[in-house]
C-alpha cells in the first residue's frame, strides 16, 4: 500500500483529505508539525510527503527525503518557491502541485478585503458590537469609477479582474506573458508596470513569488502610486517588501493595505498567539494601522477549494503510482 506523510496538518486539511480518500485508498499518516530540517526524519518508510506552503523543503531536507526512500512531494498549493527544485532533480524526487484548485475562492476573498478595508467594516463591527452605531470616521469610498490594475492575469488574475469589472471599475492588467485575447473581449487593458502602479486606484497582486517579482512592491513602486491608491495581497508575501510598506503607509504615500499573506508568515500564520508578545517589528507595526487590513492565509479556505486541493493532491498520487503523465508536475 502506498503510504503518505501529511505535514502541518489542520482539521479542514485532514476532513477534506480523508473524504477525497475514500476512493483512493492510500495509507496517510497526518503530523501537525511542518516538514523541515528538523522533522524530515519522519519521513521514513514513506513514498510520499504531502506538504503545503510554509513547509519548508531545502536542499537539507530533500537529501534526508531522498535517504528515507521518499519519490514524490506532493503541493496541495500552487506556489512551489518553498521546495528547491534543481535539489529535488538531482535527488530524482518529483514534484507535483495543485495548479488551480478554485481560483474564484481567492478572488472573492481578495474583493471581500478590498470592501473591509474601503468601507471600514472592521471598525463598524467592532463599534456595533459595543452597541456604538457612531459612523464617524467611517467614510468610504465608491468602487465605481475607479481604475483597478491587475498584477498577473493567471486563473485567479482573471477572476479578479472580471468580479472588479462588474463594479464598474477600469481594468488596467500586468502579465510577462499576457492574454490579449482575453483583455481584448472583456475591454481591459495591458499595460506596463510603471503604468500599472501610477494608475491604479486598487492594485491587487495575483501573481506567482519568483526572482522577476520578489519585492516588486518596493520603495520606488510605492512612490509611482496615488497618495489614496490601495494594495491587495492575496497570492505570496514576499511580492512586497514590508518596510517600504509601512514607510509608505507611514508618511501617507498610500491609501491602504489588505493582506492575506506576508513575507514572514512561516512564523505566525496558522496559529493561535493571541497570548504571546510579537517579536516582528514589522508584523507588530502593520497590525496598528487603521488602514491596513491583514487576515492569515485565508483566500483558499473554503469547501470547494479544499476538495479540488484534495482530490487533485490525490490524483497527482495516483498518477505517480501508475506511472501516467504527470500534468501538475513542477
Amino acid at each position: 500500500m502506498v503510504k503518505v506523510a501529511f505535514y502541518d496538518t489542520r482539521s479542514y486539511d485532514k476532513e477534506a483529505f480523508c473524504k477525497a480518500n475514500e476512493k483512493f485508498g492510500f495509507a496517510i499518516d497526518y503530523f501537525d508539525f511542518k516538514l523541515d530540517s528538523t522533522t524530515a526524519i519522519t519521513s521514513k518508510g514513506y513514498d510520499a510527503v504531502c506538504v503545503f506552503v510554509n513547509d519548508e523543503i531545502s536542499s537539507e531536507v530533500i537529501s534526508t527525503l531522498a535517504s528515507n526512500g521518499v519519490k514524490l512531494i506532493i503541493l496541495r498549493c500552487a506556489g512551489f518557491n518553498n521546495v528547491d527544485l534543481h535539489a529535488a532533480a538531482e535527488a530524482n524526487l518529483t514534484v507535483v502541485r495543485v495548479p488551480a484548485y478554485s481560483p474564484h475562492a481567492v478572488a472573492e476573498h481578495g474583493v471581500a478585503l478590498l470592501l473591509s478595508l474601503t468601507r471600514r467594516i472592521p471598525q463598524a463591527y467592532l463599534r456595533t458590537k459595543t452597541i456604538n452605531f457612531n459612523i464617524e470616521g467611517l467614510t468610504g469610498r465608491d468602487l465605481y469609477g475607479l481604475t483597478a490594475g491587475v498584477f498577473g492575469t493567471g486563473r485567479i488574475g482573471h477572476c479578479m479582474a472580471e468580479i472588479l469589472s462588474g463594479f464598474g471599475m477600469k481594468i488596467l492588467c500586468y502579465d510577462p506573458f499576457p492574454n490579449k485575447a482575453w483583455a481584448e473581449e472583456k475591454g481591459f487593458t495591458y499595460v506596463d508596470k510603471e503604468t500599472l502602479f501610477r494608475e491604479s486606484d486598487v492594485l491587487t497582486l495575483h501573481s506567482p513569488l519568483t526572482p522577476e517579482t520578489k519585492h516588486v512592491v518596493n520603495e520606488e513602486s510605492l512612490k509611482l502610486m496615488k497618495n489614496d491608491a490601495v494594495i491587495i495581497n492575496t497570492s505570496r508575501g514576499g511580492l512586497i517588501h514590508t518596510k517600504a510598506l509601512v514607510h509608505a503607509l507611514k508618511h501617507k504615500e498610500i491609501g491602504g493595505a489588505a493582506l492575506d499573506v506576508y513575507e514572514e508568515e512561516a512564523s505566525f500564520f496558522f496559529k493561535d498567539l493571541s497570548a504571546t508578545v510579537i517579536t516582528d517589528d514589522v508584523l507588530a507595526r502593520m497590525l496598528t494601522f487603521p488602514n491596513v487590513l491583514i487576515t492569515g492565509h485565508q483566500a483558499f479556505l473554503t469547501t470547494t477549494a479544499l476538495s479540488n486541493i484534495a482530490d487533485v493532491s490525490l490524483n497527482n498520487l495516483k498518477d505517480f503510482v501508475e506511472g501516467k503523465e504527470l500534468k501538475n508536475k513542477v
